[in-house]
């Protein structure tokens, strides 16, 4: 018998009731049309109407050619669970190479996701396991995965690798990675394994919101370290938000990210770097036209990469250390990042050092960047309680306070035994970051009791619009405004080299150093060489 290039999964016999087990009727409709489809070459598509249907104890294994499209977000609901196995991973769909032979040559072709979600709270494994996805499939060639909602996953929600003539749009992930501590592979909204495909993966993610998930908003890394890093790989307009890092280049060439934001993750809003399988950084990235702002540590992270990479006509504001920050991480590529440009940006108001260096560069270049009213931890150290003094789950008042604002930035707040993060303040409240992404408390063990004693310590004294605290050799930096603009005694220097810094071999020119709170530079070792004139200081 024939087989309908578009099916009712109603009538494969799925039911949607939200307690009858819909996996095994799932799976049975997917192969019959995977076999149709192998068959006749013409892909099928299964329609799954409004309904909540339950997939319990065991992932459905995906078929090349067919479709799986609902009738949208809220309405067409796959409820994960696997109370009968607990050892068994259960994502939605799966196809890998490690179960299924998934490669080059047996791949999954002309598929489409859409106008669905996923509801993975109910997965639990013994141990944590990075194939407790939302969707978990690898190679796919000309996919389309559109307006879908996955939440609450145990490991990545969307969790897909090698995507080969891919859109990935409209994909909302939330609180996806609950069993990641933060450190294991996987536990991201979107995370998109890269490679497999040779130098080029034509790959583009737009348009996507992920909130909350344990490790990445969305990431891409490279899954081979024999593999080149490719290209072809693009994320714009999406938003990344209280995640662990919110956008990261674990391993591209060339990956292109523009037009999005970045908005209060907890480790970076944008990372390059070393943390990925494969200990690869990503290289010859450009980050252009973002926001990325408000992050708990820093704005943008790059190290382990041999360069170049761009950076240029961003925000990057209110973040609670650096607003830049380039270092190295144990285990990756230490050699110098070559050809860094950081061009146009609008780096400010970030609470410690604008631009910071603590791992070797060569030929970089900073151009044309307004570096203003950063070092905004400028604030003593505190120490409080009593009458006044009150808590919630994500603030500390105290009533009797006049605190700069900002001025604690960054810093840890003390109550007993327990410590939270400021990620801003006004002149008598503390707002706190959660204690983990997705959480909605910065205190892991309960609410501290009005009038409890609390400590914040001092702030450093040294904070620079561009501080060098590594080897940087034949740098340009040209045109930049690096001062405190309208706020008061914040940014001490407009450029700092530290005794372990070093400026060799550089083209200062052009630039206003003027208007910081002590003085236009600090010089612990002295720039050599190179060329520094017509500096207004």
């Amino acid at each position: 018998m024939s087989v309908p290039l578009t099916v009712d999964a109603r009538e494969r016999g799925l039911t949607g009731d939200g307690t009858t087990n819909d996996q095994p009727a799932f799976q049975r409709a997917v192969d019959a049309l995977g076999a149709a489809c192998a068959a006749d070459g013409r892909p099928r598509v299964l329609y799954v109407p409004a309904g909540r249907y339950l997939m319990l104890d065991e992932p459905t294994v995906w078929r090349s050619g067919v479709s799986l499209v609902g009738a949208g977000r809220g309405a067409t609901c796959f409820v994960l669970r696997n109370p009968g196995n607990r050892t068994t991973p259960v994502p939605l769909t799966w196809f890998t190479t490690a179960q299924h032979g998934a490669g080059r040559d047996n791949h999954l072709a002309d598929i489409t996701f859409a106008h669905f979600e996923i509801d993975g709270s109910g997965v639990t494994t013994e141990e944590y396991d990075p194939l407790a996805k939302g969707l978990g499939l690898q190679y796919v060639l000309r996919g389309r995965f559109t307006d879908l909602y996955v939440h609450d996953t145990a490991a990545t929600g969307f969790g897909c690798d090698f995507l080969q003539d891919t859109v990935v749009e409209g994909v909302l992930a939330q609180r996806c990675g609950r069993q990641d501590s933060g450190e294991q592979m996987g536990g991201a909204g979107i995370g998109i394994g890269v490679g497999g495909w040779g130098r080029v993966e034509r790959l583009t993610v737009t348009a996507c919101t992920t909130t909350g998930n344990g490790t990445n908003g969305i990431f891409v890394e490279l899954q081979n370290e024999e593999w080149p890093p490719p290209r072809g790989i693009r994320i714009t307009a999406c938003h990344a938000e209280d995640n662990r890092f919110g956008i990261s280049d674990w391993g591209a060439d060339g990956l292109l990210v523009t037009s999005s934001t970045m908005l209060g993750n907890h480790q970076a809003g944008f990372d390059v770097s070393s943390q990925g399988t494969t200990r690869i950084g990503g290289r010859g990235g450009i980050v252009t036209g973002c926001v990325i702002d408000g992050n708990v540590r820093d704005g943008i992270g790059v190290g382990n990469t041999p360069g170049p990479y761009a950076f240029r006509g961003n925000r990057v504001s209110n973040n609670g250390r650096y607003g830049y920050w380039e270092h190295n991480l144990a285990g990756g590529d230490e050699e110098p990042a070559g050809e860094v440009v950081l061009e146009a940006n609008d780096i400010r108001d970030n609470a410690l050092d604008g631009i910071r260096v603590d791992a070797p560069m060569r030929d970089a270049a900073v151009l044309d960047n307004r570096i203003l009213g950063n070092g905004r931890r400028a604030a003593g150290a505190v120490e409080g309680g009593g009458d006044g003094v009150s808590f919630s789950a994500l603030s500390l008042t105290d009533e009797k306070a006049d605190w700069p604002a900002d001025g604690h930035r960054g810093k840890e707040v003390s109550v007993g035994g327990r410590t939270a993060v400021v990620a801003f303040n006004t002149s008598t409240e503390l707002a706190l970051a959660p204690v983990r992404p997705g959480a909605d408390t910065a205190w892991p063990d309960g609410v501290p009791e009005a009038g409890s004693p609390y400590r914040l310590p001092a702030a450093p004294g040294l904070r620079a619009g561009l501080t060098v605290a590594a080897p940087v050799t034949r740098p340009q930096m040209h045109g930049n405004r690096i001062g405190n603009g309208a706020r008061a005694g914040a940014q001490t220097h407009g450029m700092r080299i530290t005794r372990d810094g070093e400026w060799s071999g550089g083209r200062v020119s052009d630039n206003d150093l003027s208007g910081n709170a002590r003085a236009a530079t600090r010089f612990d070792t002295r720039p050599t060489g190179g060329r520094w004139r017509d500096n207004d200081e």
